[in-house]
């Protein structure tokens, strides 16, 4: 008797066996198969995860993020709106990267040094009729912080100033950066016949975090922010250039990779850094600081912080 049932026991399941085979052909065989042999549950990876209080920093206004994950480790009146000063050139370069013709061969014009002139600007020393490609441009732009390049790259692009401020605000809108507005490709402050600064150009640290994850996403874009100096050799259509970075972050934390400084009289100093370590990527931004290197410090405290969280498995997705 008991070999009986032994017996029929193998051939039921030589019969699912087959079944599941033949079915597994068919639309909806997979299906079934997945109902009959559920694959294993995915053991998740685990990640950083904040625990504790975040180092005391200087800046009033400061935002951590995993690049990673898209998680938030610190925020530190992170949406508060404020002026970001060249930190704006982070939208500018990536625009050019994504609209532009990088091998555009550009003019050098006079209203793009003015820029610098009028607005006691930083600048990438462009030398008026020097015809120089669209691609470096960008370095001049992003290493000395050169609002000529900055001009110069936004007429390049969309043809006037007017016109690349539109596109910039479309893609604040795209990248839903809600507490981010521009008008200007450059981060200088515009005043009106008053002499009060205009209120329009603004951003705040979780925005420019957001933005920058999405911009280093562009390998151009992560391989000249991360350059301490670039050197652009003479030819017979434009002079000699060397670029160095404003950020010092570079040659001072192990693993930075960027991203951008900014400093006007109404911005205070900002940052906005980058940087790798332990297989992870961080990204962050610190707004208003009183102090020009008080910036780099509240950077690497935050660093150093978030690269020293416990990883632990992500908490459940929540069902819809």
């Amino acid at each position: 008797m008991t070999r009986r049932v032994i017996a029929l026991i193998l051939i039921i399941l030589a019969i699912v066996l087959a079944v599941g085979s033949i079915l597994t052909l068919t639309p909806a065989g997979g299906g079934l198969r997945t109902l009959i042999f559920p694959a294993p549950t995915p053991t998740p990876v685990p990640i950083l995860t904040p625990e504790g209080t975040p180092p005391a920093i200087n800046a009033p206004s400061a935002f951590l993020l995993d690049a990673d994950t898209g998680r938030t480790l610190v925020n530190i009146q992170g949406d508060q709106q404020v002026p970001m000063a060249s930190t704006t050139k982070i939208m500018t370069a990536i625009i050019a990267l994504e609209k532009g013709n990088l091998n555009q061969v550009v003019t050098i014009k006079q209203n793009a040094v003015d820029e610098v002139k009028k607005n006691n600007g930083s600048s990438a020393q462009l030398v008026v009729g020097d015809q120089i490609r669209l691609r470096d441009l960008i370095y001049g732009l992003m290493l000395p912080s050169g609002d000529d390049a900055a001009i110069t790259i936004a007429e390049a692009v969309s043809g006037s100033t007017a016109g690349f401020v539109t596109l910039m605000n479309q893609y604040a809108q795209r990248l839903r950066l809600k507490h981010t507005h521009y008008i200007n490709p450059d981060g200088l402050t515009y005043y009106d016949a008053q002499g009060k600064p205009d209120p329009g150009h603004y951003s705040s640290a979780a925005d420019l975090a957001q933005l920058t994850r999405y911009a280093l996403a562009n390998s151009l874009f992560a391989q000249i922010v991360q350059l301490q100096q670039y050197n652009l050799a003479p030819t017979a259509e434009h002079h000699a250039y060397e670029w160095k970075t404003t950020n010092t972050l570079l040659s001072s934390y192990p693993g930075a990779t960027g991203v951008k400084t900014g400093f006007t009289v109404e911005a205070d100093y900002c940052l906005v850094f980058s940087a790798t370590n332990g297989g992870h990527h961080l990204v962050g931004a610190v707004m208003k600081e009183k102090e020009e290197n008080k910036r780099f410090a509240d950077a690497k405290a935050l660093l150093d912080w978030g690269f020293n969280l416990p990883l632990k498995p992500p908490p459940p997705t929540p069902q819809p």
